[in-house]
């Protein structure tokens, strides 16, 4: 499957934006999906997950709350909406997948999925 993320841009702090991740293929709602993030000069980190089918999810202590994760397997698509954003937050986000039958919900490393998109840059100004 090839994702590809969109949505990114430059919000002051408290604002709000929605990131995307299109899919390429059929087998969409066969994959468990991912948000994970990366600042400079840090590590890749886990953001959100969802389920294939959209009824779990799954959120990192960082954003819970604020942030929501949400699929439109019609539309072959995945949602990051972000609101009360925090300067802390900006960073590239990458969407990934893997694919149901070989993990388990959730998957909150890098290594616990099999396809990535480019990062969308978000930046959040103090």
């Amino acid at each position: 499957v090839q994702l590809q993320a969109s949505g990114g841009g430059l919000v002051q702090a408290g604002g709000s934006l929605r990131l995307s991740c299109a899919a390429s293929g059929r087998t969409f709602s066969s994959y468990t999906m991912g948000w994970f993030r990366q600042a400079a000069g840090k590590e890749r980190e886990f953001v959100a997950a969802i389920s294939w089918s959209g009824g779990n999810t799954y959120y990192a202590d960082s954003v819970k709350g604020r942030f929501t994760i949400s699929r439109d397997n019609a539309k072959n698509t995945v949602y990051l909406q972000m609101n009360s954003l925090k300067p802390e937050d900006t960073a590239l986000y990458y969407c990934a997948a893997v694919s149901r039958r070989s993990s388990v919900f959730p998957a909150v490393t890098t290594m616990g999925y099999e396809y990535w998109g480019q990062g969308t840059l978000v930046t959040v100004s103090s």
